[in-house]
């Protein structure tokens, strides 16, 4: 925290130094003096202040709240996982730290990164310069136009009579 407070001291310290111009990365803080209005201590009066009688419910609380050690059985607060028996409790909140963390998040972002080819993607990049490669050894074109035979395009495309009145649009 002191680092902090002293890092934004000299930053006003800079900024105070620098002209308008050069001031852009720095926050403007301005320097000033605190000043207590209050009066001095001479001239506060001091008054006796008399105990206050203690009763029953007075001595109640004293002895509730006196003791704050927290092994104590009363003082304990539960992480939720059993609000009667403190080992279970403290045991169960562990153990779900250390699956939930440990195994899941550690082990489950190894299985992640570790997978095998999602999706088949690397595959088709591999398959693809397999097949290039052996179409620039035959003299092939890369890209053949007549991939798929003309009666077969012929074949699947509907007849005159299917398309009677229907605008085509080229």
């Amino acid at each position: 925290m002191a680092g902090v407070w002293r890092a934004l001291v000299k930053q006003g310290r800079l900024a105070s130094q620098l002209n308008a111009r050069t001031r852009i990365g720095f926050a403007e803080i301005k320097q000033c003096r605190m000043v207590s209005t209050s009066k001095s201590k001479k001239d506060a009066t001091i008054t006796s202040v008399e105990p206050m009688p203690k009763t029953e419910e007075m001595k109640k609380l004293e002895e509730m709240f006196g003791n704050t050690d927290p092994n104590l059985e009363k003082n304990w607060v539960s992480w939720g996982y059993s609000e009667t028996d403190k080992d279970l409790d403290r045991f169960t909140y562990y153990v779900t730290l250390f699956i939930g963390l440990s195994l899941c998040i550690c082990w489950g972002s190894f299985v992640v990164a570790y997978m095998p080819d999602y999706k088949m993607q690397d595959w088709c990049i591999r398959e693809a310069y397999l097949e290039i490669e052996r179409r620039q050894r035959e003299g092939l074109p890369l890209v053949d136009p007549n991939h798929i035979s003309a009666e077969k395009v012929a074949q699947s495309l509907p007849s005159d009579e299917e398309l009677e009145d229907t605008e085509i649009i080229i």
